[in-house]
C-alpha cells in the first residue's frame, strides 16, 4: 500500500515566540487538513494510541528541498508544518511568501 501524498500552497508565517523566533510554519486548512485528519484518525485506530501531540509523520517536498518531519494539530487553525531556517536559507525564502508544498503522509 502506497502512502497518501498531499499538495498544497500556503504563505510563510515566521513564529515570533522566545526560543521559537524565527522559525517558519505553514498553515494546512481545507482538503489538506481534511486528509491528514483522517490519516491520523486510521493510525490512531489500527495502533490503539495517538502519536505525541496528535503528530502525524510527513516526507516533505518544498522547491528542492526533501525532509522528514511532523504535522502538528493547532487549536486554532487545522495543522501546522515547520519549517526549519536551514530549508528557509536554502529555498530563499521570506514571510509571506507563497510556498507549493507536498506532503507524504506516512
Amino acid at each position: 500500500m502506497s502512502n497518501e501524498i498531499v499538495r498544497f500552497s500556503a504563505r510563510l508565517i515566521h513564529w515570533e515566540l522566545g526560543d521559537f523566533a524565527g522559525l517558519g510554519y505553514v498553515e494546512i486548512r481545507g482538503e489538506p487538513e481534511e486528509a491528514i485528519k483522517a490519516h491520523e484518525l486510521m493510525r490512531r485506530l489500527e495502533l490503539g494510541k495517538r502519536r505525541g501531540f496528535g503528530s502525524v509523520k510527513v516526507k516533505v517536498t518544498l522547491g528542492d528541498s526533501h525532509w522528514s518531519t511532523s504535522v502538528f494539530p493547532s487549536k486554532d487553525v487545522g495543522w501546522f508544518l515547520p519549517v526549519k531556517k536551514a530549508i528557509q536559507r536554502a529555498e530563499g525564502l521570506e514571510e509571506g511568501d507563497l510556498l507549493e508544498i507536498e506532503l507524504e503522509l506516512l
